[in-house]
């Protein structure tokens, strides 16, 4: 099961990813400017956000299975009429529509990954289940540029249109939903979990989500301008900027995977996510100072502060479907990833113009703020005596 979610993540992301290294091609070659071969890019992300939440619902109905396996079997059928598509409005659509296929992985794989695995080992099981997502944008990156060097845009969705296609086929026939307490009516003999509403009840969820919208932050502040910092403050050359980058996403990766087993050892989710919360304020005021300390330095900083800021993805979404329980972990996952989206959105224009007012240094330590009140919002483990026993699975 943690195969086939992983693959099935990993197939939506190459997908949502694809569009974004069509921006040369588009650009360059086809006349498009930047605004408009931007705004076909984020078409896909612009999907995902608006039906995670509802694919979460429906998941919560059906199950996983076919969720995941219906979602990607449409996402390949946008992505097989995208290379027929005669004008870039028609594009622009199947590449929307795509991405809102593309959102049931998103809600419903993490969820079968941890409905299988006990609490003493969802952290590493999550850990590589995270994992997917930079080895999706890696799959995309490794083939769509070329492929639409050499063929077009028809010949770069190939890739993602097999993917998800194949994908499709293996999640409807070998994934297994994992088991529920059964629905009953309310009353003296439902089950806890049929009656407990997470939203209602208790804080836990929304403080969760806010600390993972603050968190995401810094996590894209750094991604997003950590190769223009490199060149232009640090003076790095773009091949060396490159692999700096290139390091700190694959040692990011492996970070999930290492805070994961931190959690297993620890017992709790949560206690490693406080932790991850004020590292990430360490490292974003690290990387204010960083210029001053040599380029070598810079780049250390850079990569730990990369492993640091995506630590806590899978800490929260864990606690997330732990909390939530298997009647409502399908919206709540739905909702933790369009608040994380969400927050993310704002992160290009607001830090890029706080950068261009008050410079790198004061633009990373502002940001740290975005952790330092994260870090009293995160649930404390006694907080939890409130939520049905053995909230994921029977």
């Amino acid at each position: 099961m943690l195969s086939f979610g992983v693959v099935a993540q990993a197939s939506a992301t190459v997908f949502v990813s694809t569009p974004a290294f069509l921006i040369p091609l588009l650009h360059t070659e086809r006349g498009l400017s930047l605004a408009q071969a931007g705004l076909l890019a984020s078409a896909p992300t612009l999907g995902l956000v608006i039906t995670l939440i509802a694919w979460g619902a429906l998941s919560d109905r059906i199950g996983e299975r076919w969720v995941i396996a219906s979602g990607l079997a449409i996402t390949a059928a946008a992505g097989f009429a995208a290379m027929f598509a005669s004008d870039y409005v028609s594009l622009g659509a199947l590449f929307l529509i795509g991405g809102m296929a593309s959102a049931s992985p998103n809600a419903a794989s993490g969820r079968v990954v941890i409905g299988w695995f006990p609490k003493e080992r969802r952290g590493l099981a999550m850990g590589i289940r995270q994992m997917c997502q930079p080895l999706g944008v890696a799959i995309a990156a490794l083939t769509v540029p070329q492929l639409a060097a050499s063929g077009g845009i028809a010949a770069a969705l190939v890739v993602p249109t097999v993917l998800c296609a194949v994908s499709a086929v293996l999640c409807a026939v070998w994934i297994v939903d994992p088991p529920r307490p059964p629905r009953q009516a309310e009353g003296a003999d439902a089950h806890p979990q049929a009656l407990w509403r997470p939203y209602r009840e208790t804080s836990l969820l929304w403080r969760i989500h806010g600390v993972s919208m603050l968190l995401v932050i810094p996590q894209f502040t750094v991604s997003t301008f950590g190769l223009v910092w490199l060149v232009t403050q640090l003076h790095f050359s773009s091949l060396a900027a490159g692999v700096v980058i290139g390091v700190s996403q694959f040692a990011g990766a492996l970070g999930r995977i290492g805070v994961g087993v931190l959690s297993d050892r620890v017992g709790s989710h949560l206690l490693p996510l406080r932790w991850v919360s004020i590292a990430a304020i360490a490292v974003m005021l690290s990387m204010a100072a960083a210029s001053s300390l040599g380029a070598v330095w810079a780049a250390v900083i850079l990569i730990v502060a990369a492993i640091v800021t995506v630590a806590d993805n899978g800490l929260a979404y864990t606690s997330v479907a732990e909390i939530a329980g298997p009647f409502w972990s399908g919206r709540a996952l739905g909702a933790q990833n369009t608040g994380q989206f969400l927050a993310a959105s704002i992160v290009g224009p607001a830090v890029g113009g706080l950068i261009t007012l008050v410079g790198y240094p004061f633009a990373f330590a502002a940001v740290a703020l975005c952790p330092a009140i994260a870090t009293p919002l995160v649930p404390r483990d006694r907080e939890l005596e409130v939520v049905p026993a053995d909230a994921v699975t029977v």
